[in-house]
């Protein structure tokens, strides 16, 4: 099977439709699949529910689907750099599910390990927690949360081989070995590709077993969220 394609837009050709809920990795603008990202808000599918840890900044990464309102929902942990954002759920333009950061990072690796649900303390007795099933373990009180199985896993890696084997780079990996294994489509970008069995198994991330086309951006623009320099 060949999983690579030539460009992000022939990657998604055929797996995005509208209405689906799509994970996508990365920790702010860390990480974030951008060439993947621009192809999605290219394609003009609509009414998507986003799982991603934040909802990137105005202009870059998921932000631009929701300058174009192509996403309806967002299942997301941190979401205060976005103005767009915040305007769009003020005005009761867009759905947001919070989920706790450590929750959001449990709920997709368990969709991955195939585990319906789980019982965390983190919301216990909040907001959070509202609408679903607690129980009492051992004296202390949790929350039960049910796993994320996303349609389609947009990802960054470092570096891949040719049968989608996954390295990521220090904090890039964040969120993405998550998104990656949860989603029933996986489709990762990649700064590097190598052939097959040049990557050595016991460095590997990500089993290629997980990843379903690879699409290689040897030249990401990288943006910087916050940059703060000295004045000398």
């Amino acid at each position: 099977m060949n999983k690579v394609y030539p460009d992000a837009k022939s990657a998604l050709a055929g797996i995005v439709a509208d209405g689906q809920t799509i994970a996508v990795g990365g920790f702010g603008l860390c990480g974030i699949p951008e060439a993947l990202i621009a192809a999605l808000r290219d394609s003009g599918v609509k009414n998507l529910t986003a799982i991603s840890n934040n909802a990137g900044v105005d202009g870059f990464g998921l932000g631009q689907l929701l300058e174009t309102r192509q996403i309806k929902k967002m299942i997301s942990s941190y979401v205060g750099e976005n103005k767009e954002f915040a305007r769009q759920f003020l005005a009761g333009e867009l759905e947001l599910e919070f989920t706790p950061q450590g929750t959001l990072a449990e709920k997709l690796r368990a969709g991955g390990a195939g585990i319906p649900a789980f019982f965390t303390k983190t919301g216990y007795g909040t907001i959070v927690a509202e609408g679903k099933e607690t129980r009492e373990f051992d004296g202390e009180h949790y929350v039960m949360e049910r796993a994320l199985l996303p349609d389609v896993s947009l990802v960054k890696a470092w570096k891949a081989d040719k049968a989608g084997n996954l390295l990521f780079r220090k904090t890039a990996r964040n969120f993405n070995p998550n998104v990656a294994t949860a989603g029933k489509i996986c489709v990762v970008e990649v700064e590097e590709l190598v052939e097959i069995g040049e990557i050595d198994p016991d460095q590997v991330h990500t089993p290629s077993i997980f990843v379903h086309r690879i699409v290689h951006n040897p030249t990401p623009e990288k943006r910087i969220e916050q940059r703060t320099v000295r004045a000398n």
